[in-house]
C-alpha cells in the first residue's frame, strides 16, 4: 500500500475531529483548578509555535489565516515576531484548533509539542519604534544589500512603510532605488 493510501485513510474527518477538541477542553476543564493565578484572571487561550520552511511566513500566515476563516476555527491570532525566521505563533483555545488551521498547509512542518508561555515571546511582540532621523537631500551610505558600501542621495522617504527611495552618486545615470530604512547611513546633511 502506498504512502498516499496509507495517509488519506489516516485523515481524521469532522467527526474525529470535532470529538478530539471535546476531549480536549475536558482535559483542560480538569487541569484548570491546578493553572497559575495569571490564568484564573481571564487569560483562557494558549500560544503554540508552528514550525515553518525559513523565508516562507508570510506564505503560511496568509494560509492559516484564510483556514481559520474558512474552517471557523478558534484561532484568536497569527503571529510572525520580526526577525525570527522558522517558526510563527498560533494563539487558539486548544491544541487540536491550532492543529486544524494549519493542517494541509503548504511549508508549515508541524506545531511544536509543548504551549509556548507568553513571556517567552512577548519581547519579540512589543517592538519599541526608534526614531528614524533621514530626511530628503541626504548623504547616505547602503549598508547591505547588493548595493553594499555604495553612497547615495535620499530621494524619499516614506514613514509609513518604513522606506527610502535613493539615488547612487557613482552612478552614470540616476536610477531610483527603494531600500529599507535600516539598509541605509546617514553620513552628513546637505541643509
Amino acid at each position: 500500500m502506498s504512502d498516499e493510501n496509507i495517509l488519506k485513510k489516516n485523515r481524521p474527518d469532522e467527526e474525529e475531529l470535532q470529538r478530539i477538541r471535546e476531549m480536549d477542553e475536558e482535559s483542560s476543564a480538569e487541569e484548570a483548578p491546578k493553572k497559575e493565578p495569571e490564568e484564573k484572571q481571564g487569560i483562557k487561550t494558549k500560544i503554540f509555535a508552528l514550525r515553518v520552511t525559513a523565508n516562507r511566513e508570510d506564505q503560511v500566515m496568509s494560509f492559516v489565516s484564510s483556514n481559520v476563516t474558512r474552517k471557523k476555527v478558534n484561532v484568536h491570532s497569527v503571529i510572525r515576531p520580526h526577525g525570527m525566521r522558522g517558526y510563527i505563533f498560533l494563539e487558539g483555545d486548544s491544541r487540536s484548533d491550532a492543529e486544524q488551521a494549519s493542517y494541509g498547509v503548504p511549508y508549515a512542518r508541524g506545531l511544536l509539542p509543548n504551549e509556548v508561555p507568553y513571556k517567552e515571546i512577548e519581547h519579540m511582540l512589543e517592538q519599541a519604534k526608534k526614531e528614524v532621523n533621514i530626511k530628503k537631500n541626504d548623504i547616505a551610505e547602503i549598508i547591505s544589500g547588493p548595493f553594499k558600501r555604495e553612497k547615495c542621495k535620499i530621494a524619499r522617504v516614506d514613514k509609513a512603510k518604513e522606506e527610502v527611495v535613493v539615488e547612487l552618486l557613482e552612478a552614470a545615470v540616476p536610477i531610483p532605488i527603494t531600500l529599507k530604512m535600516d539598509a541605509v547611513k546617514v553620513i552628513r546633511r546637505d541643509e
